[in-house]
């Protein structure tokens, strides 16, 4: 198919006609490293858990480790669109689609780890059947199941004119195509329905994934283990999140620009204006890493303090301090200064909060559980390879799924482009004409 057609924008649509070696050859080595994480479940889920590392008193691990992370990660994509679309930043068209599409995925395999932790995964429909509304784990599956829909509504609106684009355009896929357009014509009448749907949707995004994360929080915080029972974890939580999220989208905006050839709409300028808001959050979570580590030294109760130094100079002081470098050091290095907040230099530090933020809920879990105030010594967590494989396999599987959604569908939204386009000649035009009227 002649891409020409397309105008400026046809290197948009250049994944869904042409198919290289690369294409089957990532898709074959991203199934490959599914297919070995599925295997590994399968292995631990008819051997049973004792196959993994995790034990008493750890039960938790890895999987719910990637569960709050993968969802973090959804969380950063989410309010980096729906804050970007609220306040009408300009830069933010090229950036949105691949945030929506990265918290869809960040929520359905972050939800998928819950099922990798249990036994037993038919019991997980005892929270539907015998749900105790007490029980935050109750509010979490009631938060994350609306965060889902929300998410998936969310992705798919802004996508409809694109869609009816492409109807248009392959007549091969018109019937697939066809369906998801739902009778979009482009009348003024549905652009104005459209748009306040998708401003509805940005709104609703908002308190649903501060809802989800301070949720999740609740349920560390509402125990009364070391360092769990915090009322800053809430807040810390949904930082948390931001900072990863905006971390894992810089990464992902830097993979798309170079694989799909988006240099013209992933320019500099994104990835300073995200790198900004990456050095923001960076001192954010610096503050809020101070204020929980000194209340507790400051309170100096015996077993919060036994988690306390395991942390710091203890078992776990090569992850912590890994931590610090990872998600403070590194990026504000790296960010503060504009001849270094480069393309180059923001997909580091976006690199370095990713590893940093895994290595922050890696030290909220596993040291807690590792010391639950028993008087005598017990094994420590250590993952082993059926765990590190499965996480691979869904690290794999998000990536397949961008492939995929590459392969059907653009990776940015033209219309949106279009309208912008549309807009700046029109306030050019006008700004010729006003001093003729004059």
């Amino acid at each position: 198919m002649d891409l020409e057609r397309f105008g400026k924008h046809a290197v948009l649509f250049k994944p869904l006609v042409n198919t290289g070696k690369g294409f089957y050859l990532t898709m074959a080595a991203l199934l490959l490293v599914i297919a070995v994480g599925g295997g590994a479940y399968i292995y631990q889920f008819t051997t049973g858990l004792g196959v993994t590392g995790l034990n008493l008193p750890v039960p938790w691990g890895i999987y719910i480790i990637n569960f709050i992370f993968f969802i973090a990660v959804g969380f950063g994509g989410t309010l980096t669109s729906a804050i970007l679309r609220i306040f009408n930043a300009k830069w933010r068209t090229p950036i949105t689609r691949a945030a929506e599409l990265m918290t869809v995925c960040g929520v359905i395999f972050g939800t998928i780890n819950v099922v990798f932790a249990l036994a037993k995964p038919e019991r997980l429909l005892n929270l539907f059947f015998y749900a105790r509304p007490q029980s935050p784990l109750i509010w979490d599956v009631m938060a994350i199941g609306s965060y889902l829909l929300f998410s998936l509504i969310y992705l798919y609106l802004p996508m409809i004119p694109d869609i009816a684009t492409l109807r248009d355009t392959f007549p091969k896929r018109r019937r697939f195509y066809g369906f998801l357009a739902l009778g979009w014509t482009g009348a003024p009448k549905q652009k104005h329905l459209l748009e306040r749907l998708i401003g509805l949707m940005a709104i609703l995004m908002i308190p649903t994934a501060v809802a989800v994360h301070s949720v999740l929080a609740w349920i560390f915080g509402m125990t009364v283990r070391p360092m769990w029972h915090s009322t800053i974890f809430g807040p810390y939580f949904i930082m948390g999140a931001m900072f990863s999220g905006i971390g894992a989208l810089l990464v992902v905006m830097a993979i798309l620009r170079r694989v799909l050839r988006l240099e013209g709409y992933l320019q500099p300028v994104h990835f300073n204006n995200m790198g900004v808001l990456l050095l923001v959050m960076s001192l954010a979570w610096l503050y809020f890493t101070i204020a929980e580590y000194l209340t507790v030294f400051y309170g100096n109760e015996h077993a919060e303090m036994v988690v306390f130094w395991a942390k710091l100079t203890g078992e776990f002081a090569p992850h912590f301090w890994a931590q610090v470098l990872t998600c403070f050091v590194i990026p504000f290095a790296l960010l503060i200064s504009r001849r270094t907040r480069t393309i180059t230099g923001t997909v580091i530090a976006g690199i370095s909060v990713v590893v940093g933020m895994w290595l922050e809920r890696f030290l909220i879990l596993v040291p807690t559980l590792a010391r639950p105030m028993l008087p005598y010594p017990l094994p420590t967590y250590r993952p082993n390879w059926i765990e590190w494989a499965v996480m691979a396999a869904c690290t794999a599987a998000i990536a397949l799924i961008f492939v995929v959604f590459a392969k059907f569908f653009p990776m940015v939204s033209v219309w949106e482009m279009e309208e912008e386009e549309h807009q700046e000649q029109a306030a050019a035009a006008i700004e010729e004409l006003t001093p003729s009227t004059a």
